[in-house]
């Protein structure tokens, strides 16, 4: 039984472990891709519904995983895989689930699910294999915690520092605060041949700045950014010492907050491999990969598209792209959705420093948008000399 914080109640076939998981539902618009979005942190304590409808077929392994364990809550498919194709496979995703103590159901109506988030919004829920009853389960939904103001970064972050390594010399060392990393953004930087150290999530500015790096990288996570006011800080402090730094997702709305401007909760939020998003200064639209609840608002707080409510690029008020005063020079918007004119990138224009909503490392694709990785690289070659 799935039960949603509206009392909507859909019943399915269990699949996974047994028990009962509560989260924020939500879904992903992903055709490949599984494996990954379920060990991605930054869906730490969601239920996620897969709108494609074959899931599990091409089984799991132990080389695509983004992390240490699978972090969803809850997983929700149209129909399950009952046999796993594929030579890389080494276990069924029913087991893999099993496993990691997840539970999941099997649901006729994914498309019906996917139409009440986007009518009512990402809403609590929960998955059980053992309630009968769909008001004590909904009881349950509404005492759990909202997904507003909790601060999931220092749940899902490393306890310890631990270093990627390139496959020759190092060219430059960057420390990687740990918001929810996901495992393919150190390799990328690696193979550019970065000495990646990546830190807890907690770290201060001068923790972060006595490793000596040559440029920081702020990760991906979970929760809200606004909960996340060590990380700020610490964005801050990092800010004030002049190094590179680039951020994404959550990263990315840590530096918004660091400059000023204020995050806000999407209503049902982007997650998928499908969303477009333009580079305002060359034009280019990158087709990208998205997990996000929350997004940075338009600087100066101009009236303009807040995601999820029809708008798109051109609802953005031109005011709102000119550049803005921060504490460590202007700043500017660089990046937007196509879709709903959300934010999806900020740059210093004075600074070796910017930011993205979206995940260039993005392990099943698309990879549209790896070459920020090489961005950011250039800016600490740049800065070396």
């Amino acid at each position: 039984m799935l039960v949603l914080e509206d009392g909507t109640t859909l019943r399915g076939t269990a699949f996974g472990a047994e028990g009962e998981a509560f989260g924020e539902m939500v879904f992903n618009t992903g055709m490949t891709g599984y494996q990954e979005t379920l060990t991605d942190p930054s869906y730490c304590r969601q239920i996620v519904a897969m709108t494609a409808p074959h899931i599990g077929n091409t089984g799991v392994n132990d080389a695509d995983p983004e992390s240490r364990r699978v972090w969803v809550s809850g997983y929700v498919v149209r129909e399950p895989a009952r046999i796993a194709s594929s030579w890389r496979a080494q276990q069924g995703l029913d087991a893999y689930l099993k496993d990691q103590g997840v539970p999941g159901i099997a649901i006729r109506g994914t498309r019906a699910l996917t139409r009440r988030v986007r009518e009512r919004g990402a809403m609590r829920a929960a998955v059980s294999t053992t309630e009968s009853d769909p008001g004590a389960l909904l009881q349950r939904v509404l005492a759990s915690p909202q997904m507003t103001g909790a601060d999931l970064a220092r749940v899902v972050t490393t306890p310890q520092p631990y270093t990627v390594s390139p496959s020759g010399q190092a060219r430059h060392r960057v420390v990687a605060v740990d918001l929810g990393i996901k495992a393919a953004t150190p390799r990328h930087l690696a193979a550019r041949g970065c000495e990646v150290v990546v830190v807890p999530a907690t770290w201060t500015a001068e923790q972060v700045l006595a490793a000596g790096p040559d440029g920081v990288f702020f990760s991906n996570g979970p929760g809200d950014p606004a909960a996340a006011g060590y990380a700020v800080a610490a964005m801050r402090g990092v800010l004030g010492a002049g190094l590179p730094v680039f951020g994404i997702c959550l990263g990315s709305q840590i530096l918004a907050l660091a400059l000023g401007l204020r995050t806000y909760k999407l209503g049902y939020g982007h997650r998928g491999v499908n969303q477009p998003v333009m580079d305002l200064a060359t034009r280019r639209v990158y087709i990208t990969s998205h997990n996000h609840g929350f997004a940075a608002a338009l600087p100066g707080n101009a009236a303009g598209p807040a995601g999820d409510d029809g708008a798109t690029w051109s609802h953005v008020p031109p005011e709102a792209l000119e550049p803005f005063g921060t504490p460590y020079g202007p700043a500017a918007v660089s990046h937007v959705n196509l879709n709903d004119g959300v934010v999806e990138g900020l740059r210093l224009l004075e600074r070796p420093v910017f930011g993205v909503q979206y995940h260039p490392e993005a392990a099943p694709g698309p990879h549209d948008a790896a070459d920020h990785f090489d961005r950011f690289c250039a800016l600490l070659d740049q800065a070396k000399r």
